[in-house]
């Protein structure tokens, strides 16, 4: 594939006002892999690479299948700006089928809805509209600005992509990336930590619209941090991603 993407503010991250959240370009790449993969196909693990500022700018989308398959389909999508690569991600899909066995009684349901969640304001941004505006946050557990780990239901108030509705996949994707922000140890006000990479893996897509973080973060004093989270819907997990 090779089209042509005009960025909103609504895209807008935390870290300055010219450029986006990792959230609405995760989706984005995540939506061109999904078009690409035969049905019936599930996105089971895909990993971006985030190689510089996403500026919220018309972005170019290239993609192309590196493995083919009945079974199994290695896919890659990258985004650039005027040329320059600033984000790409590979995913691995899986052919899925009804194989007759039911789900593990080990499962374990969400102990908690968005209606358990306290509704928050947007992130106290200098710059407005942004991605925080752009989703709808309840908060079970942490806030945005409270060092520790955190559980937060989100979804999206607006489409990824102008007249078409979001598909499950793209729902994940464009939350998952804020993991590591809602369960920062560190203060805002004083650390700068902005994760190069996400990954997320996926044993089945969410239904519904709402989508549960439940993550922490692990920050050491040499500089490197790992976040992670447990991704569910209303039923259960399904399943996780790591920064």
């Amino acid at each position: 594939g090779d089209d042509r993407y005009r960025s909103t503010d609504w895209t807008r991250g935390p870290w300055g006002p010219d450029s986006q959240h990792a959230g609405p370009p995760s989706a984005l790449l995540g939506r061109e892999i999904e078009r690409l993969h035969p049905a019936p196909m599930l996105v089971a693990r895909i990993t971006f690479e985030i190689l510089r500022p996403v500026p919220i700018e018309t972005l170019q989308m290239k993609s192309e299948v590196l493995r083919p398959g009945r079974r199994v389909q290695l896919t890659q999508a990258s985004l650039a700006a005027d040329g320059l690569e600033v984000m790409r991600a590979a995913a691995w899909s899986i052919r899925t089928t009804e194989l007759g066995f039911d789900r593990a009684p080990t499962i374990d349901a969400p102990p908690d809805s968005p209606a358990d969640g306290k509704e928050t304001a947007a992130f106290p941004a200098d710059y407005s509209p942004n991605y925080i505006d752009a989703m709808e946050w309840r908060l079970v557990h942490g806030t945005f600005l409270q060092p520790g780990p955190a559980t937060a239901w989100t979804r999206m108030r607006h489409p990824l992509v102008d007249d078409e509705p979001p598909t499950p996949l793209t729902r994940v994707l464009a939350a998952a990336d804020s993991a590591s922000g809602i369960s920062s140890q560190l203060e805002f006000g004083e650390w700068m930590f902005i994760n190069p990479d996400l990954s997320v893996y996926l044993h089945r897509l969410p239904e519904g619209d709402w989508i549960r973080l439940d993550a922490v973060t692990y920050p050491e004093p040499n500089g490197v941090g790992l976040a992670r989270s447990t991704i569910s819907d209303r039923r259960s997990s399904i399943g996780g991603s790591m920064q």
